[in-house]
């Protein structure tokens, strides 16, 4: 148990990294608390606070608005899935607000010891920085105090995350003419990260992941893709409606957002601080990246080396030996964080080079991207007019004869390498003609 913890942590650490001072906003519907999840929430959000990302919460009250409506007797009515806001929708949608904003506060309140809560201090600060303007009539339909998000208090909150709080929005905006409006959870959330230039937005949904037609979960997508999976029917009809705001929020220049189900334990920690995480990430392009290496890399591809030096599969290289080399290597990356590596030195007389250094993170292993990297190295000696590639290797020959390689002697390498081969480790030589 000690060692799974000690490896999820480590794992974890590159996140960690990366989005400490980064600005998240996170949604989440009425459903949630129904459900009883909201001490859970609070909990995992006051984590990514203490890990220095500056959250925005934003709450939706459909239930809680049904709910208040059903015992004053008065009968839900929408129109295209938008509640029509008549004077007595408006007073349920305020009294839900502040009951929810107390509730929401009181759960962020906790401090008991042994809890996650302790030593937390969390600080909720919400207001009116929301406002909204009428949707007024549509397709002959008056919407009455429905509304939509005109526009955003970014300096205000923006002051308030820097202080180290915590902001709470509600689905309610207000006129410059001192009016209420009730709007959509998700139109606040998404205009809340568009303005505040968040770098993630995530909608915690009461809806299962999305899959494909054949029941495959998605764990990445691009808008274009979203917008066929859509065009196909496959997916469920709420879990379309975020879909599509996932689709306009990355549209408006939002770099990430993920659709997360609430019902798994965690599930903002796991789908930020792990791989493939445990829902769907909509993001402009693709999420995987192969592409050449830079000098910022250096520090990631040393880390990533580390433990194949030290059990002796990899020559040891110095950080000054990588720096100057770091034009040889190519990177895979995954949402920003490097997991994959490889090498290419060109011998251009023999029109052959030497693959080095390919390594995917174990905990990555098995999903194809070794082949990934192989195919892409592959193609830049091709770029190159190499004819020849050829590895040398003394515990992974069976992995690279799958690949196509065949064993090869010291005498078929390139001269120059000939002079420097190390025949203290005797490294198996395998080649492929391309």
């Amino acid at each position: 148990m000690e060692e799974q913890f000690v490896k999820w942590l480590r794992a974890a650490a590159p996140y960690i990294h990366a989005f400490r001072g980064q600005t998240f906003v996170v949604a989440f519907p009425g459903e949630l608390v129904k459900d009883g999840k909201l001490t859970v929430l609070a909990h995992d959000v006051s984590l990514l606070h203490a890990l220095g990302i500056k959250v925005v919460l934003v709450h939706g009250l459909r239930p809680q608005v049904e709910e208040q409506l059903n015992l004053r007797h008065v009968k839900n009515r929408y129109y295209k899935g938008i509640r029509i806001t008549d004077s007595e929708a408006l007073e349920c949608a305020k009294e839900a607000a502040g009951e929810l904003r107390l509730d929401i506060e009181a759960a962020f309140s906790q401090g008991l010891p042994n809890t996650p809560m302790a030593h937390a201090e969390v600080r909720i600060i919400s207001g009116n920085f929301v406002t909204a303007t009428p949707l007024g009539i549509i397709d002959g339909i008056n919407l009455e105090w429905t509304g939509r998000v005109r526009k955003i208090a970014a300096d205000s909150i923006q002051s308030i995350l820097d202080s180290d709080g915590i902001v709470l929005l509600s689905p309610l905006g207000y006129s410059p003419t001192g009016e209420a409006f009730n709007v959509l959870m998700e139109d606040v959330a998404v205009s809340a990260a568009d303005a505040l230039d968040a770098q993630k937005l995530v909608f915690l949904t009461e809806t299962p992941v999305i899959t494909d037609r054949n029941g495959n979960q998605i764990h990445d997508i691009t808008p274009r893709q979203a917008d066929i999976l859509l065009s196909q029917g496959d997916v469920e009809e709420n879990a379309g409606y975020y879909l599509k705001c996932a689709i306009k929020a990355c549209l408006s220049g939002i770099p990430r957002a993920h659709l997360v189900p609430y019902s798994t334990d965690g599930a903002i920690l796991l789908e930020l601080f792990t791989h493939d995480g445990v829902g769907t990430m909509v993001t402009p392009q693709d999420v995987d990246l192969l592409r050449e290496a830079t000098i910022k890399d250096v520090g990631a591809i040393l880390k990533l080396i580390e433990p194949y030096e030290e059990n002796g599969t990899l020559v040891k290289r110095s950080r000054e030996l990588l720096e100057r080399e770091i034009g040889h290597f190519s990177v895979l990356e995954h949402d920003g964080v490097i997991y994959g590596c490889a090498a290419l030195y060109h011998f251009p007389a023999e029109k052959m080079a030497e693959m080095a250094c390919l390594i995917v993170d174990p905990e990555m292993q098995g999903e194809g991207d070794g082949e990934r990297i192989l195919t892409h190295m592959e193609n830049r000696a091709r770029g190159l007019g190499v004819e020849t590639l050829f590895i040398l290797t003394t515990q992974t020959a069976h992995w690279f004869l799958q690949q196509g390689f065949a064993y090869a002697s010291v005498d078929d390498l390139p001269e120059d390498k000939q002079r420097i081969y190390n025949w203290q480790r005797r490294s198996q030589v395998l080649i492929k003609r391309l």
